[in-house]
């Protein structure tokens, strides 16, 4: 992804744009160069020495790339539930970290053990369905969670689901990431 710092700077500006009042940013898409066209899912991650400060994103490709970094980033400041709408003070001080998500493919597991011997810990982001409940983890989960019991433990924990449980229903969906802040 060449377009990098052209990304982050468009994720600050979206941001610094709800603060003057613009929340319903509008920009002329012949403006940016086809890679940024794309339809691609996307994370916005925001960060305060180190700590999370709020994580919106599309899981699936829905709009163009740049379109969905500027929904993404005002979410994450404004309307992430975890957390009080980000401050101008705040603002001040976030570090903006932006994935960009590949498709996202179902494994073939039957059982918790058969998903734990086919992670790729620090590669894999993962989605996982249960009766009706869902969650992901990014790949970047894995610097804080490494151990894969952890990880799906936690991750079924996100969903509201049993932490150590499994169901026939469940379908668990592998993708990858370009990331970078």
């Amino acid at each position: 992804m060449s377009q990098r710092q052209t990304i982050l700077q468009i994720a600050r500006d979206a941001i610094m744009q709800s603060f003057l009042g613009n929340k319903d940013i509008q920009i002329n898409l012949k403006l940016f160069p086809a890679e940024l066209l794309e339809k691609k899912g996307t994370f916005v991650t925001l960060n305060i020495n180190g700590k999370l400060r709020g994580c919106i994103g599309s899981l699936s490709p829905q709009r163009p790339l740049i379109v969905d970094i500027i929904h993404n980033a005002q979410a994450a400041a404004f309307h992430d539930p975890r957390f009080k709408a980000l401050s101008i003070e705040e603002f001040k001080q976030i570090e903006i970290h932006v994935s960009i998500l590949t498709d996202a493919r179902a494994m073939q597991v039957n059982s918790r053990e058969e998903l734990l011997a086919q992670l790729r810990p620090g590669e894999d982001g993962i989605i996982l369905k249960e009766n009706g409940k869902s969650a992901t983890y990014l790949p970047s989960v894995w610097e804080k969670i490494p151990e894969p019991e952890n990880f799906i433990n936690e991750l079924r924990r996100k969903a509201g689901l049993e932490p150590k449980g499994w169901d026939e229903s469940t379908q668990v969906l592998r993708y990858g990431t370009i990331e970078f802040s």
